[in-house]
């Protein structure tokens, strides 16, 4: 066993450590039920809502997996955009179950895995970058949306894919008079530059050698891949915990946790380290500017550790026109956590996009 991989077992073994206070917690949260109206959508077990499938395939030839909710026929969205979301690192579409249940039926609504992710293809390494997300976004709005506006919601890497599409395509940003695609734009617990994720996937290495520590052994650890998704899965108890801790800022039903560490689990460890580089030198907040021609919002918790709240104040700032919605105590998995909030929040924009759009 390598260096590299003893110590990510011995984190696992640290985090396993605090498994047992942990559960005491859990139990709170699985004691911590939902109430949802009877037949609403959002009851639905977590990641179950699905639509017929259909591949977007991208410049270098990566299949991207795509679904579509059509309106119910009879409801009226004239004048309605289209709603794109685009989901963070090592998720998939699945993370959008809540916001998924509350527009279903109502607005037409595009969710995609992101490539490497999910049920999309694997991508090659050189274009494994978030600059290549944000071609990726580009022919899924050629494609899928060929005619109307489109509002783009992104969470996490998912609006960093956003703003990706905004420092190559500025011109899409607008009314469509002006050859605008984009009439609106929701950013969630993300950024446009600044982010050192070593204090994300190595929390337990100290910060004065974490960020070089941290990328070295991520590209040691790529070349033991399954050894180390074999730890993963050996330590799920131990990941269940620290999954809880970098993603929810309150308690929350432990189902919530156990579906967003399912998520992360069956990310291999390859495709995190393909994509592990693209965030250090990423430095687009230039780029957002073109948001200010679209209604904006940007959503985040106060206790994100992974995108703290201070990249999403920065956005708010590089955008004047835009809203800035504070979640007080909620963390980097908002959309579930606050999922009344990001749902009316993302309504508001929908209808504000629509009447812009006019």
């Amino acid at each position: 066993m390598s260096l590299a991989t003893r110590i990510i077992a011995g984190a696992v073994g640290v985090a396993a450590a605090g498994a047992t206070v942990a559960g005491v917690a859990t139990t709170r949260r699985q004691a911590a039920a939902i109430h949802d109206r009877p037949g609403d959508p959002a009851a639905a077990p977590l990641g179950s809502l699905r639509s017929r499938g259909r591949t977007v395939v991208a410049e270098d030839g990566v299949p991207l997996h795509v679904e579509v909710d059509e309106v119910d026929p009879g409801m009226n969205d004239a004048g309605l955009p289209t709603v794109v979301f685009v989901h963070g690192y090592a998720l998939n579409a699945d993370c959008w179950h809540f916001q998924r249940a509350a527009l279903r039926g109502r607005v037409r609504t595009v969710f995609y895995d992101q490539r490497s992710h999910g049920r999309s293809g694997r991508s090659g390494l050189a274009n494994a970058t978030i600059e290549q997300l944000g071609v990726d976004l580009r022919a899924i709005i050629e494609q899928v949306v060929p005619e109307g506006p489109v509002v783009l919601v992104g969470h996490s890497m998912g609006g960093m894919s956003v703003v990706a599409l905004a420092a190559q395509y500025p011109e899409l940003f607008g009314r469509a008079e002006d050859g605008g695609k984009v009439a609106g734009v929701c950013l969630i617990s993300t950024t446009a530059g600044g982010l050192d994720p070593s204090r994300v996937l190595f929390p337990l290495v100290p910060a004065r050698v974490g960020g070089g520590l941290a990328y070295g052994m991520v590209r040691g650890l790529a070349r033991s891949h399954r050894a180390v998704d074999g730890i993963r899965r050996a330590g799920r108890t131990a990941a269940v915990v620290l999954t809880d801790r970098y993603s929810f800022g309150t308690e929350v039903p432990a189902g919530y946790v156990e579906f967003v560490d399912d998520m992360l689990s069956a990310t291999p460890f390859e495709v995190l380290a393909e994509f592990f580089p693209s965030f250090r030198g990423m430095d687009m907040f230039d780029a957002v500017e073109a948001m200010n021609a679209v209604p904006t919002t940007i959503i985040c918790g106060t206790r994100d550790r992974i995108t703290s709240i201070g990249h999403s104040r920065k956005l708010h700032s590089r955008i004047p026109h835009s809203t800035l919605v504070e979640c007080e105590g909620a963390g980097h998995m908002v959309i579930m956590e606050r999922r009344a909030e990001v749902d009316a929040e993302i309504e508001k924009l929908i209808t504000a996009a629509g009447s812009a759009a006019a």
